[in-house]
């Protein structure tokens, strides 16, 4: 199995699939914390405050998963 490679893709691929699932639970947390719903003040509203901190979670969890699989 390792010597084609499937052990390291079945890692990413359950470490992709863990950062996902954290990133839905952090978004749900966020969403839960805060007073105003954050895809109406996004995509109705287009406060642009909101959408770099949501971008900052999105670019923080991505750095988390990646240093995971490394």
């Amino acid at each position: 199995m390792n010597e084609l490679g499937l052990g390291y893709i079945l890692s990413t691929a359950v470490y992709s699939m863990l950062g996902l699932m954290l990133f839905i639970v952090a978004l749900y947390i966020i969403e839960k914390i805060t007073h105003f719903s954050i895809s109406k003040k996004v995509v109705e509203e287009g406060n642009v405050a909101v959408s770099i901190v949501v971008g900052s979670i999105v670019i923080a969890m991505g750095i988390i998963v990646s240093a995971a699989i490394h």
